[in-house]
Protein backbone atom coordinates (compact mmCIF):
# COMPACT_ATOMS: atom_id res chain seq x y z
CA UNK A 1 0.00 0.00 0.00
CA UNK A 2 3.18 2.01 0.73
CA UNK A 3 4.46 2.18 -2.51
CA UNK A 4 0.91 2.57 -4.32
CA UNK A 5 0.62 5.73 -2.52
CA UNK A 6 4.17 6.68 -3.07
CA UNK A 7 3.84 6.46 -7.02
CA UNK A 8 0.62 7.98 -6.98
CA UNK A 9 2.11 10.89 -5.18
CA UNK A 10 4.97 11.02 -7.87
CA UNK A 11 2.36 11.04 -10.37
CA UNK A 12 0.69 14.33 -9.35
CA UNK A 13 3.93 15.85 -8.76
CA UNK A 14 5.31 14.86 -12.13
CA UNK A 15 1.74 16.49 -13.10
CA UNK A 16 2.27 19.45 -11.45
CA UNK A 17 5.86 20.39 -12.73
CA UNK A 18 4.85 19.73 -16.00
CA UNK A 19 2.07 22.50 -16.01
CA UNK A 20 4.28 25.27 -14.14
CA UNK A 21 6.51 24.66 -16.43
CA UNK A 22 4.16 25.60 -19.31
CA UNK A 23 2.90 28.58 -17.46
CA UNK A 24 6.31 29.79 -17.19
CA UNK A 25 6.66 29.25 -20.81
CA UNK A 26 3.42 31.41 -21.32
CA UNK A 27 4.26 33.96 -19.26
CA UNK A 28 7.81 34.16 -20.57
CA UNK A 29 6.73 34.42 -24.32
CA UNK A 30 4.36 37.33 -22.90
CA UNK A 31 7.09 39.01 -21.42
CA UNK A 32 9.06 38.99 -24.63
CA UNK A 33 6.62 40.50 -26.69
CA UNK A 34 5.75 42.85 -23.76
CA UNK A 35 9.56 44.01 -23.88
CA UNK A 36 9.81 44.52 -27.21
CA UNK A 37 6.81 46.22 -28.14
CA UNK A 38 8.09 48.27 -24.82
CA UNK A 39 11.63 48.77 -27.33
CA UNK A 40 9.99 49.82 -29.83
CA UNK A 41 7.62 52.91 -28.05
CA UNK A 42 11.08 53.58 -26.22
CA UNK A 43 11.76 57.48 -26.67
CA UNK A 44 15.25 59.12 -25.61
CA UNK A 45 15.97 62.70 -24.70
CA UNK A 46 18.97 63.87 -26.82
CA UNK A 47 20.31 66.69 -27.80
CA UNK A 48 21.08 68.01 -32.02
CA UNK A 49 23.08 70.21 -33.92
CA UNK A 50 22.08 71.12 -37.29
CA UNK A 51 25.46 70.06 -39.59
CA UNK A 52 26.96 72.64 -42.04
CA UNK A 53 29.55 73.32 -44.31
CA UNK A 54 32.80 75.16 -43.20
CA UNK A 55 36.14 75.92 -44.95
CA UNK A 56 39.03 74.16 -43.51
CA UNK A 57 42.88 73.86 -44.87
CA UNK A 58 42.97 69.90 -45.19
CA UNK A 59 46.85 68.90 -44.46
CA UNK A 60 48.23 65.76 -43.95
CA UNK A 61 50.93 64.04 -41.40
CA UNK A 62 52.55 60.91 -40.92
CA UNK A 63 55.31 59.64 -39.50
CA UNK A 64 57.64 56.56 -41.63
CA UNK A 65 61.07 55.12 -42.21
CA UNK A 66 63.43 56.81 -44.83
CA UNK A 67 64.93 54.21 -47.48
CA UNK A 68 68.03 54.85 -49.63
CA UNK A 69 66.64 55.61 -53.27
CA UNK A 70 68.34 52.34 -54.67
CA UNK A 71 69.86 49.72 -53.25
CA UNK A 72 71.97 47.04 -55.26
CA UNK A 73 73.45 43.81 -53.99
CA UNK A 74 76.52 43.06 -56.02
CA UNK A 75 76.23 39.35 -56.85
CA UNK A 76 78.64 38.72 -59.64
CA UNK A 77 77.05 35.53 -62.09
CA UNK A 78 79.70 33.59 -61.10
CA UNK A 79 81.27 31.47 -58.44
CA UNK A 80 84.97 30.79 -57.32
CA UNK A 81 87.26 32.74 -55.29
CA UNK A 82 87.23 36.62 -54.37
CA UNK A 83 90.88 37.78 -55.61
CA UNK A 84 90.41 40.81 -54.27
CA UNK A 85 87.71 43.72 -53.24
CA UNK A 86 88.36 47.55 -53.94
CA UNK A 87 86.12 49.24 -51.31
CA UNK A 88 85.32 49.52 -47.26
CA UNK A 89 81.32 49.80 -45.96
CA UNK A 90 81.26 53.53 -46.51
CA UNK A 91 83.40 54.25 -49.31
CA UNK A 92 81.84 56.50 -51.72
CA UNK A 93 80.85 54.95 -55.38
CA UNK A 94 80.05 55.87 -58.81
CA UNK A 95 78.81 54.04 -61.44
CA UNK A 96 82.16 52.44 -63.20
CA UNK A 97 84.15 52.13 -59.96
CA UNK A 98 85.89 49.08 -59.28
CA UNK A 99 84.22 46.71 -56.48
CA UNK A 100 85.71 43.22 -57.00
CA UNK A 101 88.09 41.31 -58.45
CA UNK A 102 87.10 37.56 -59.10
CA UNK A 103 89.22 34.44 -59.93
CA UNK A 104 90.15 35.30 -63.36
CA UNK A 105 90.92 32.01 -64.44
CA UNK A 106 87.87 31.06 -66.82
CA UNK A 107 88.42 34.55 -67.89
CA UNK A 108 91.86 33.80 -69.06
CA UNK A 109 91.08 30.74 -71.02
CA UNK A 110 88.23 32.70 -72.75
CA UNK A 111 90.61 35.99 -73.97
CA UNK A 112 92.60 32.92 -75.63
CA UNK A 113 89.91 31.21 -77.70
CA UNK A 114 88.75 35.11 -78.62
CA UNK A 115 92.11 35.89 -79.78
CA UNK A 116 91.47 32.67 -81.99
CA UNK A 117 88.39 33.16 -83.15
CA UNK A 118 89.08 36.55 -84.28
CA UNK A 119 92.14 35.29 -86.35
CA UNK A 120 90.19 32.56 -87.92
CA UNK A 121 87.34 34.79 -88.64
CA UNK A 122 89.05 37.83 -90.37
CA UNK A 123 90.97 34.91 -92.28
CA UNK A 124 87.27 33.39 -93.41
CA UNK A 125 86.39 36.93 -94.43
CA UNK A 126 89.43 37.97 -96.47
CA UNK A 127 88.19 34.40 -98.55
CA UNK A 128 84.22 35.21 -98.49
CA UNK A 129 85.14 38.51 -99.93
CA UNK A 130 86.91 36.67 -103.14
CA UNK A 131 84.61 33.98 -103.21
CA UNK A 132 86.79 31.66 -101.98
CA UNK A 133 85.10 29.93 -99.44
CA UNK A 134 80.97 28.87 -99.25
CA UNK A 135 78.98 31.15 -97.69
CA UNK A 136 78.28 27.89 -95.07
CA UNK A 137 81.76 28.09 -93.84
CA UNK A 138 81.95 31.61 -93.09
CA UNK A 139 78.29 31.94 -91.29
CA UNK A 140 79.79 29.08 -88.71
CA UNK A 141 83.10 30.96 -88.56
CA UNK A 142 81.13 33.92 -87.65
CA UNK A 143 78.77 32.87 -84.82
CA UNK A 144 81.41 31.26 -82.93
CA UNK A 145 83.57 34.51 -82.95
CA UNK A 146 80.23 36.38 -81.98
CA UNK A 147 79.62 33.69 -79.02
CA UNK A 148 82.95 33.83 -78.00
CA UNK A 149 83.03 37.60 -77.92
CA UNK A 150 79.89 37.34 -75.96
CA UNK A 151 81.19 35.00 -73.80
CA UNK A 152 84.24 37.30 -72.88
CA UNK A 153 82.29 39.89 -72.41
CA UNK A 154 80.32 38.48 -69.72
CA UNK A 155 83.50 37.07 -67.84
CA UNK A 156 85.03 40.57 -68.37
CA UNK A 157 81.69 42.18 -66.29
CA UNK A 158 81.52 39.53 -63.47
CA UNK A 159 85.11 39.12 -63.25
CA UNK A 160 85.73 43.09 -62.69
CA UNK A 161 82.73 44.04 -61.14
CA UNK A 162 82.02 47.51 -61.29
CA UNK A 163 79.41 49.69 -59.68
CA UNK A 164 76.07 50.41 -61.34
CA UNK A 165 75.30 53.20 -59.08
CA UNK A 166 76.03 56.03 -57.28
CA UNK A 167 75.73 55.49 -53.80
CA UNK A 168 77.59 54.04 -50.75
CA UNK A 169 79.19 50.59 -49.41
CA UNK A 170 76.58 49.76 -46.84
CA UNK A 171 77.47 46.44 -46.19
CA UNK A 172 80.73 44.05 -47.25
CA UNK A 173 80.06 40.25 -46.29
CA UNK A 174 83.20 38.68 -47.76
CA UNK A 175 87.21 39.20 -47.77
CA UNK A 176 89.59 38.68 -50.10
CA UNK A 177 90.91 35.13 -50.82
CA UNK A 178 87.12 33.02 -49.84
CA UNK A 179 84.78 31.25 -52.09
CA UNK A 180 81.91 33.06 -53.22
CA UNK A 181 79.09 30.76 -53.51
CA UNK A 182 76.35 33.16 -55.02
CA UNK A 183 74.68 33.86 -51.28
CA UNK A 184 75.03 36.43 -49.63
CA UNK A 185 75.98 39.38 -51.67
CA UNK A 186 80.00 40.62 -51.62
CA UNK A 187 78.77 43.71 -51.64
CA UNK A 188 75.60 46.05 -50.89
CA UNK A 189 75.21 49.56 -52.23
CA UNK A 190 72.78 52.02 -51.30
CA UNK A 191 71.97 55.82 -52.71
CA UNK A 192 72.14 58.27 -49.58
CA UNK A 193 72.26 61.61 -51.76
CA UNK A 194 68.70 60.81 -52.83
CA UNK A 195 66.55 59.02 -50.19
CA UNK A 196 62.84 57.72 -50.84
CA UNK A 197 59.48 57.16 -48.13
CA UNK A 198 56.69 55.04 -48.78
CA UNK A 199 53.73 56.68 -46.41
CA UNK A 200 50.27 55.33 -46.58
CA UNK A 201 47.36 57.52 -46.57
CA UNK A 202 43.75 57.77 -46.11
CA UNK A 203 41.27 57.05 -48.85
CA UNK A 204 39.84 59.82 -47.65
CA UNK A 205 42.44 62.34 -49.45
CA UNK A 206 42.41 60.01 -52.44
CA UNK A 207 41.01 63.36 -54.51
CA UNK A 208 43.82 65.78 -52.62
CA UNK A 209 46.90 63.92 -53.16
CA UNK A 210 48.74 64.52 -56.81
CA UNK A 211 52.05 63.20 -58.40
CA UNK A 212 54.54 66.50 -58.13
CA UNK A 213 53.08 67.61 -54.71
CA UNK A 214 55.68 69.20 -51.88
CA UNK A 215 55.93 67.37 -48.87
CA UNK A 216 57.77 68.90 -45.37
CA UNK A 217 59.78 66.85 -44.13
CA UNK A 218 61.11 67.60 -40.20
CA UNK A 219 63.19 65.19 -37.88
CA UNK A 220 63.76 65.20 -34.25
CA UNK A 221 67.61 65.20 -34.91
CA UNK A 222 67.25 67.88 -36.88
CA UNK A 223 64.64 69.86 -34.81
CA UNK A 224 65.38 73.77 -36.32
CA UNK A 225 65.65 72.00 -40.29
CA UNK A 226 63.04 71.36 -42.46
CA UNK A 227 63.80 69.34 -45.56
CA UNK A 228 61.73 68.68 -48.66
CA UNK A 229 60.34 66.15 -50.59
CA UNK A 230 58.15 65.39 -53.76
CA UNK A 231 55.38 62.53 -54.71
CA UNK A 232 56.85 60.92 -57.28
CA UNK A 233 54.38 58.00 -57.39
CA UNK A 234 50.32 57.52 -56.23
CA UNK A 235 49.90 54.07 -56.08
CA UNK A 236 46.87 53.48 -58.06
CA UNK A 237 45.00 50.93 -55.17
CA UNK A 238 43.53 51.04 -52.37
CA UNK A 239 44.33 48.59 -49.62
CA UNK A 240 40.97 47.02 -48.43
CA UNK A 241 41.92 46.09 -44.63
CA UNK A 242 43.52 49.46 -43.78
CA UNK A 243 41.94 51.55 -46.55
CA UNK A 244 44.99 53.17 -47.46
CA UNK A 245 46.73 54.02 -50.27
CA UNK A 246 50.48 54.16 -50.85
CA UNK A 247 52.52 56.98 -51.57
CA UNK A 248 56.11 57.39 -53.05
CA UNK A 249 58.21 60.22 -52.01
CA UNK A 250 61.45 61.21 -53.35
CA UNK A 251 64.34 63.33 -51.20
CA UNK A 252 67.51 64.90 -52.16
CA UNK A 253 70.17 64.30 -49.28
CA UNK A 254 72.96 66.39 -51.05
CA UNK A 255 74.59 67.12 -47.99
CA UNK A 256 73.61 63.95 -46.56
CA UNK A 257 72.11 64.75 -43.23
CA UNK A 258 69.46 62.48 -43.87
CA UNK A 259 70.43 58.66 -43.39
CA UNK A 260 68.16 55.69 -44.55
CA UNK A 261 66.24 53.80 -41.44
CA UNK A 262 66.03 57.09 -40.08
CA UNK A 263 62.47 58.18 -38.62
CA UNK A 264 61.02 60.98 -39.82
CA UNK A 265 57.41 62.90 -40.15
CA UNK A 266 56.32 64.06 -42.80
CA UNK A 267 53.53 66.79 -43.80
CA UNK A 268 51.77 67.87 -46.19
CA UNK A 269 49.25 71.50 -47.20
CA UNK A 270 46.51 70.63 -49.49
CA UNK A 271 43.85 72.85 -50.62
CA UNK A 272 41.16 74.75 -48.52
CA UNK A 273 37.82 72.75 -48.83
CA UNK A 274 34.35 73.00 -47.88
CA UNK A 275 33.72 69.98 -44.90
CA UNK A 276 31.40 69.10 -42.30
CA UNK A 277 32.54 68.99 -38.75
CA UNK A 278 31.01 68.24 -36.11
CA UNK A 279 32.14 67.16 -32.05
CA UNK A 280 34.51 64.26 -32.11
CA UNK A 281 32.45 62.88 -28.77
CA UNK A 282 29.19 62.69 -31.65
CA UNK A 283 30.88 59.78 -33.21
CA UNK A 284 30.74 56.58 -31.56
CA UNK A 285 33.27 53.53 -32.52
CA UNK A 286 31.92 49.84 -32.96
CA UNK A 287 33.51 47.41 -30.57
CA UNK A 288 36.40 45.10 -32.33
CA UNK A 289 36.45 47.27 -35.52
CA UNK A 290 37.49 50.89 -37.10
CA UNK A 291 33.90 51.53 -37.89
CA UNK A 292 32.77 54.67 -37.36
CA UNK A 293 29.51 55.67 -36.96
CA UNK A 294 26.67 58.77 -35.30
CA UNK A 295 22.78 58.98 -35.15
CA UNK A 296 21.24 61.10 -37.42
CA UNK A 297 17.76 62.59 -36.54
CA UNK A 298 15.28 60.86 -39.54
CA UNK A 299 11.81 62.60 -38.78
CA UNK A 300 11.97 62.10 -35.11
CA UNK A 301 13.99 58.51 -35.07
CA UNK A 302 17.39 57.87 -34.94
CA UNK A 303 19.13 56.80 -37.64
CA UNK A 304 22.87 54.97 -37.48
CA UNK A 305 24.95 56.29 -40.44
CA UNK A 306 28.68 54.96 -40.90
CA UNK A 307 31.03 57.62 -41.20
CA UNK A 308 34.53 58.37 -42.38
CA UNK A 309 37.10 61.17 -40.53
CA UNK A 310 39.23 63.56 -41.59
CA UNK A 311 40.90 65.94 -40.19
CA UNK A 312 40.07 67.12 -36.26
CA UNK A 313 40.81 70.71 -35.11
CA UNK A 314 40.53 70.58 -31.43
CA UNK A 315 37.53 68.96 -30.32
CA UNK A 316 35.75 68.72 -33.95
CA UNK A 317 36.35 66.55 -36.41
CA UNK A 318 35.63 66.12 -40.05
CA UNK A 319 33.09 63.19 -41.24
CA UNK A 320 32.36 62.07 -44.61
CA UNK A 321 29.60 60.40 -45.81
CA UNK A 322 27.30 60.21 -48.59
CA UNK A 323 24.29 59.76 -46.10
CA UNK A 324 24.95 63.11 -44.75
CA UNK A 325 24.39 66.74 -45.71
CA UNK A 326 24.27 69.90 -44.92
CA UNK A 327 21.09 71.01 -42.71
CA UNK A 328 20.63 67.46 -41.41
CA UNK A 329 20.73 66.91 -37.55
CA UNK A 330 23.35 65.19 -35.37
CA UNK A 331 22.84 63.50 -32.20
CA UNK A 332 25.59 65.16 -29.79
CA UNK A 333 24.27 64.41 -26.82
CA UNK A 334 22.47 61.11 -25.49
CA UNK A 335 23.65 59.28 -28.30
CA UNK A 336 25.52 56.09 -26.46
CA UNK A 337 22.09 55.17 -25.40
CA UNK A 338 20.89 55.25 -28.78
CA UNK A 339 19.82 52.29 -31.46
CA UNK A 340 18.65 52.52 -34.74
CA UNK A 341 15.24 53.64 -35.45
CA UNK A 342 14.30 54.77 -31.60
CA UNK A 343 12.52 57.70 -31.18
CA UNK A 344 13.85 60.95 -30.19
CA UNK A 345 12.89 63.65 -28.18
CA UNK A 346 14.94 66.35 -28.90
CA UNK A 347 15.27 69.12 -25.88
CA UNK A 348 17.55 72.09 -25.69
Amino acid sequence: MKNILTNRTMNSLYKYILSAGLIVAMASCGGETKDASADEQRVENVKVLKLEEVTIERDFSVSTTLEGYENVSISPSLTGIIEHIYVEVGTQVSPGTLLVRMDQTQLNSVKLAFSNASVEFDRVSVLNETGAVSKQVYDQTKLAYDQTKENLEFLTANTFVKSPIRGVVSARNFEPGELYAGNPPILEITQTHILKALIAIPESYVPYIKTGMKLAITSDIYRDQEFEGVVEIVYPTIDPNTHTFNVKVRIPNADGKLKPGMYVKTSMNLEAVNAIMVPYQAVLKLIGSNERYVFINRDGNAKRTNVTLGKRIDDMVEIQSSEIAPGDEIVVTGQARLVDGVKLNIVE
